[in-house]
């Protein structure tokens, strides 16, 4: 036999789900920071593509807003913390077949002036592309 100590398990408790807690829910989106979602990166635009310098910008962008509800981000000056709208129309990759003809689409600035273009769903912004090269809409 081991003379390894064993660690007891904690008692299941059978009603113990993992989601949002109660006080979450009552809260606006608007007064939450923002929850990044990577699901639908890839192909050109995909972190993957990225350099490993733009990549860890990436992370730390990430981290920063993180930090800041949406309210306070709406006020931060577009090309720093905030964001900017950008067209559909503007859009030169295909745009997913899911995305609805409503959503709009919003650039924050991920590595010095690059952007990461995707959209919001209450507190959940959902990154679709990482315009490194700038070709994914005209920046002019």
């Amino acid at each position: 036999m081991s003379n390894k100590k064993r660690f007891k398990q904690p008692p299941k408790n059978k009603d113990s789900k993992i989601g949002v807690p109660d006080d979450k829910l009552s809260i606006p989106p608007e007064q939450q920071p923002p929850i990044f979602s990577l699901r639908y990166l890839e192909g050109e635009y995909c972190l993957t593509k990225c350099d490993k310098d733009d990549q860890a910008a990436f992370a730390l962008k990430l981290h920063r807003l993180s930090k800041l509800t949406w309210s306070q981000i709406h006020s931060q000056d577009r090309h720093k913390l905030g964001y900017e709208k950008i067209s559909r129309d503007a859009i030169k990759a295909p745009i997913p077949n899911f995305i609805t003809e409503d959503v709009n689409f919003i650039a924050f600035r991920f590595s010095g002036m690059k952007p990461m273009v995707g959209y919001r769903d209450g507190a959940i912004f959902y990154v679709i592309w990482l315009d490194r090269n700038f070709t994914l809409y005209d920046h002019s």
